[in-house]
């Protein structure tokens, strides 16, 4: 594939100054689609239960190692519940369920999604249950809160996803392992002391996680790399990109748009309030940083990449009807949905790609029809190759099955707050985020429909339109 699409697909590079005209355009589009007049379609559909997005909230997102280093997932859980309820006003007995999501679990608090509802204080009656599809595993939580509403088994459902970089499982060694597992089961002195002597150094050697696949054991970083040079997407093209994305999370963050994030008070420390992995940088000192991955001829780099991140979401989903009941002036109906799936070692991060038109056929709109956009960032180098295919004629044909491209989303409509590679990567905590800020952007900007994209780890991918709720 990769040589194909090397001969196949090419676009000239953006400019330095492009790229700071594309933040600047992303962020004054807001005052000319507040004047537009939108009379599209409701995408209601009849006899079908309407189901909104109340509200969503996020702890502010942190570098690992960093603030919340001491800390736990389930408290950052808790604090994205806590927030929720605090800014909803909802009482802790009127949730049905809670299901949150997260992909690196700690052993200790393996349901998180429970621990932290306890925690929370919201009855022990309520079941909650955790879910893990990688990076899309808080769109999974929401998707599974809108089958159960839709299903009728609930009315008000909070989903969200934690993500805890700072302290990650690492295990002893298989051998070790084994050893452990039958010197604790052994019955007599010469017994243990046999397990013992047949312990070596090598044995010793600790089983550090990655964030790599397991059927084809190469990290996400890799198959960026390779993603990257198979579409011919330059590092000038990435760094351009990830320079975008740090200015517009910065104008977002002074401008006071990030009104999801709230302030989480770290014991021993002070109150946090605010993303601290927003740092803009320059051309000049992002190209002179080396390769973090495919060495030295690779093209992505730690300024152009996601960054391990520390943090929590919650967002809390009802049907219509029972949020209206309770006085709730909800922000967005949660539309349609899709999941998607491709070979995980050439395709792993295409899911946005293949997700796009699935989920835009699936409402009966077109890529038009989308006024808000906010795609997933793994890597600047992913985000430019998915773009890259969805204007090709020949990838949708080669590859999708598809007569013609569905086309890449105008960038002036595009993560215009910012985006996963500067506001940060909290692997399940991401999903929340997304649909959060498009309900925001929508309401700020005067549109009717956002789509939210993201690819995962397996060569997956989900896609979801957003309706603005009347204003």
């Amino acid at each position: 594939m990769a040589s194909m699409l090397l001969t196949s697909l090419r676009s000239s590079p953006l400019t330095s100054v492009q790229a700071a005209q594309f933040a600047a355009r992303s962020l004054s589009t807001s005052v000319h689609l507040q004047a537009q007049a939108k009379s599209k379609k409701t995408l209601a559909k009849p006899g079908v239960k309407n189901i909104v997005l109340v509200d969503g909230v996020r702890t502010p997102f942190l570098l690992s190692g960093t603030t919340y280093a001491d800390l736990m997932p389930h408290d950052l859980a808790r604090a994205a519940l806590q927030g929720l309820l605090n800014r909803t006003g909802l009482p802790k007995d009127a949730v049905d369920y809670i299901v949150y999501g997260t992909v690196i679990q700690e052993v200790k608090t393996s349901n998180v999604a429970r621990e932290a509802a306890l925690g929370a204080g919201f009855s022990d009656k309520t079941p909650a249950h955790t879910v893990t599809m990688a990076c899309i595993s808080s769109n999974q939580a929401m998707t599974t809160a809108v089958g159960l509403i839709a299903a009728g088994q609930c009315d008000a459902v909070v989903a969200g996803g934690v993500e805890f970089m700072s302290d990650v499982p690492i295990r002893h060694s298989r051998k070790m392992r084994k050893t452990m597992l039958s010197l604790n089961k052994a019955k007599t002195l010469g017994a243990r002391l046999s397990l013992l002597g047949s312990i070596r150094l090598a044995h010793l050697s600790p089983e550090l996680p990655a964030v790599a696949e397991f059927s084809t054991a190469e990290t996400m970083g890799h198959s960026a790399d390779r993603l990257a040079a198979a579409f011919g997407v330059s590092r000038l093209e990435q760094d351009e990109f990830a320079l975008r994305s740090h200015m517009l999370a910065k104008k977002a963050q002074d401008s006071g748009l990030l009104s999801d994030v709230i302030g989480f008070k770290v014991p021993g420390r002070d109150i946090v309030s605010k993303d601290n992995g927003i740092r803009p940088s320059t051309m000049e000192q992002m190209t002179k940083l080396k390769p973090a991955f495919i060495k030295p001829h690779g093209t992505v780099t730690a300024a152009n990449s996601s960054f391990l991140t520390d943090g929590a979401s919650a967002v809390l989903i009802m049907s219509e009807e029972k949020a209206l009941a309770m006085g709730y002036k909800p922000k967005a109906y949660l539309r349609d949905f899709v999941y998607v799936s491709q070979d995980p070692k050439d395709q792993l991060l295409l899911g946005p790609t293949y997700a796009t038109p699935k989920v835009l056929e699936k409402s009966g709109l077109t890529l038009n029809d989308i006024d808000v956009f906010e795609f997933h960032e793994a890597f600047a180098g992913q985000i430019m190759a998915n773009l890259k295919a969805m204007e090709s004629d020949w990838f949708a044909q080669t590859y999708m099955g598809r007569k013609t491209k569905v086309g890449a989303p105008p960038m002036e409509k595009f993560n215009s707050w910012g985006g996963s590679l500067s506001l940060g990567h909290p692997f399940a905590a991401t999903g929340c985020r997304l649909v959060t800020t498009v309900a925001h952007r929508l309401q700020k900007e005067g549109g009717q429909y956002g789509l939210v994209a993201a690819c995962a780890a397996g060569g997956q991918g989900h896609a979801m339109v957003i309706e603005a709720y009347p204003q």
